[in-house]
């Protein structure tokens, strides 16, 4: 698993995150200075998901891809605090499985 946190993105950046989402987003997402991405298999990505809005006031977006290697990538929205700790969270929790 792969992950990344971007803070003060680009509007280029968050214009290309919204394209590649290919649906609108399924809340308003206005409020944010972070973006997390965590990118891996489907089972632990939805499982990244609920831990990631279970610990942090934060908004998760799923980010649609071609990938041979069937890798998924999840987009956390929120600021820095809270992105940086669903991404802490979503490590320790995972890190046993």
């Amino acid at each position: 698993m792969e992950y990344r946190i971007i803070k003060s993105p680009s509007k280029g950046t968050v214009d290309l995150l919204m394209r590649r989402k290919g649906s609108a987003p399924s809340v308003p997402i206005d409020d944010y200075d972070a973006i997390g991405l965590v990118q891996g298999r489907l089972i632990d990505m939805v499982f990244a998901a609920d831990i990631a809005e279970k610990a942090a006031g934060v908004i998760v977006e799923d980010i649609k891809g071609h990938c041979p290697q069937n890798l998924i990538m999840i987009a956390i929205f929120g600021d820095t605090a809270a992105v940086e700790a669903a991404i802490q969270d979503i490590q320790a929790k995972l890190k046993v499985h």
